[in-house]
């Protein structure tokens, strides 16, 4: 097969993508990469450092993919409507992109600018309804962040490893997870209230 000529980024981590989708992440090398855009792998150095270069790229691209699921879903809501819709695209980026989903956690440097702001972004977003919905500040927003996070990467890395094994519906599951996460926020902004009022 003659090789491609003009091959871009985009259509590298596309590539790497539909490979990462469909095997996952650990079947995405430079040599399966280059067989599927038809190229030889030292090409792909025109476009990625290396093989840890490529993860790094992918990784910036799930986040920012994760970013835009994230954004559409909350926009025009606030408080539980916004944080359900929220978790609910979460767990849909992850399930229709199960490959990209997983790139995020493949990236190798934590110093990479680009993709600490992009991780910073998707922060943001459920920070700002945090602040906006519940009135939590400061320190209290990234705690309940970081709850609200590993609540949905938990489930949604037991359901892509087949850890659902009993024949009950696993997204009235989800719904019951989101339920129960935000009657405690509810709780806590009750709580955060009568302490400011006795203060």
């Amino acid at each position: 097969m003659s090789p491609r000529n003009g091959v871009k980024l985009q259509d590298i981590l596309q590539a790497a993508e539909d490979i990462a989708n469909e095997r996952g992440m650990g079947e995405v090398t430079l040599t399966t990469l280059a067989k599927q855009l038809h190229i030889r792998p030292p090409s792909l150095y025109n476009h990625v450092d290396g093989l840890n270069g490529l993860r790094q790229a992918l990784a910036l691209h799930s986040l920012e993919q994760l970013e835009v699921a994230l954004t559409s879903a909350a926009v025009g809501r606030a408080g539980d409507d916004a944080l359900a819709a929220m978790g609910r695209a979460y767990m849909r980026y992850a399930r229709e992109r199960p490959g990209l989903y997983e790139a995020m956690l493949y990236a190798t440097d934590r110093t990479d600018t680009e993709l600490r702001n992009a991780a910073d972004r998707v922060a943001a977003l459920v920070i700002s309804v945090l602040s906006s919905g519940y009135g939590f500040e400061g320190d209290d927003c990234i705690h309940t962040a970081r709850g609200f996070r590993s609540l949905l990467h938990g489930f949604a890395t037991l359901e892509q490893k087949g850890g659902f094994g009993l024949p009950v519906e696993v997204d009235r599951s989800i719904e019951m997870m989101l339920d129960t996460f935000l009657a405690g926020l509810r709780v806590q902004r009750q709580r955060n209230s009568r302490h400011s009022g006795e203060s």
